[in-house]
């Protein structure tokens, strides 16, 4: 354990579980956690696993950690992450990377010189590789369509409530930039061709949470439009009764069509006009793209976990190596979320209207 990356976690709840369950798996010590209160220290540290609570970022830092994972609600990524940053410290954080695009920004540029990824997890299923090296190989012919949903229910009733909710702790965008953030990365990342203009729409179905008015949307739609001219839409809600987690992209070519279902992520749909297939994924059959993330043999089920496994050991590993892996996503994927988000946010407000999606330049 001598050579292990020394990591420090800030936050103690569910992601923070799953940051440390990853962490572990890797190999890494889990030198320290911070709760959401110095009270909360130990809960945190017993939660994730670490040797030690400490009362606050300030002591974590000053543990000699190499790496902080920031697990915290998000408005706090960004005086959180700067501070891991100032202090030389590489970083994990948390999606959506800011709140706004200008944080964004400046995360991005405080993170110079230093390894600073977000987890984009669903880059890491197998078969997610495989859909981006087939579609890279032009086995779809031209693209004319990308579509698809992200939808969930875990809030669907008016007596269910979360930290997210709350713009002031989420954020201005609730569910698009929970969950739509991650349709969009994984539409772009596999297609390798980038959202230029939104036309989109939100709701907020329930105007009342625990007597608490509701500023944050429940749901969206939008159309949009890609750099080389391909028609998409896409469908979020966090109010879908009976869809758990379920993130589906379809990518329609003129000689394939591939779609993707995060709740049976073994598996990849091929449509053709003559006949269609199901791709499975068999390490004896995947492209090498798709097999350095695979992690179970043939028929065992590989899933979310799993993928955040590989997210953050290619962080560690980039930290390690001083070269990122392939399809890491870094803070500049982070700040391009941000961008996405931002536009739609305009568009709704515009009732819809064609709206750009400006960049800060950075690819």
């Amino acid at each position: 354990m001598t050579n292990a990356l020394r990591i420090g976690i800030v936050g103690g709840g569910f992601m923070g579980q799953v940051h440390s369950h990853a962490a572990r798996v890797a190999g890494a010590q889990i030198v320290g956690a911070v709760g959401s209160s110095p009270d909360r220290a130990d809960a945190a540290a017993a939660s994730t696993g670490a040797l030690k609570g400490y009362a606050d970022l300030d002591a974590l830092l000053a543990a000699d950690v190499d790496l902080i994972h920031v697990c915290t609600p998000n408005n706090r990524h960004l005086p959180v992450t700067l501070q891991a940053l100032k202090a030389d410290k590489h970083v994990i954080c948390e999606k959506p990377l800011a709140t706004s695009v200008s944080d964004a920004a400046d995360l991005v540029e405080a993170a110079a010189g230093r390894v600073a990824s977000v987890p984009f997890v669903y880059r890491y299923h197998p078969m997610v590789r495989e859909m981006r090296a087939r579609l890279a190989a032009g086995e779809a012919g031209t693209i004319s369509t990308v579509h698809g949903s992200y939808l969930q229910d875990w809030l669907a009733s008016a007596d269910d409530d979360n930290w997210r909710v709350d713009d002031q702790a989420g954020g201005p965008s609730r569910a698009f930039a929970d969950i739509g953030s991650h349709w969009c990365d994984l539409a772009e990342f596999v297609t390798g061709d980038r959202l230029v203009a939104v036309s989109a729409l939100t709701r907020t179905l329930l105007a009342e949470r625990g007597g608490v008015a509701v500023r944050t949307e429940d749901l969206a739609t939008a159309q949009f439009r890609t750099a080389s001219g391909v028609l998409g839409t896409i469908v979020i809600s966090q109010v879908a009764a009976g869809r758990k987690n379920r993130l589906y992209l379809e990518v329609s070519g003129t000689e394939s069509s591939f779609g993707f279902d995060q709740e049976d992520p073994d598996r990849l749909w091929q449509g053709r006009r003559d006949a269609s297939s199901v791709l499975v994924r068999d390490p004896g059959t995947l492209s090498p793209e798709a097999l350095r993330v695979n992690r179970m043999p043939a028929g065992h089920a590989q899933g979310y976990q799993d993928a955040f496994n590989s997210f953050v050991a290619d962080t560690y590993a980039a930290v390690s190596s001083g070269s990122a892996p392939d399809g890491l996503p870094v803070f500049a994927d982070g700040l391009r979320s941000a961008e996405v988000v931002d536009a739609v946010l305009r568009s709704a407000a515009a009732d819809g209207a064609w709206t750009t999606v400006t960049s800060r330049g950075v690819s």
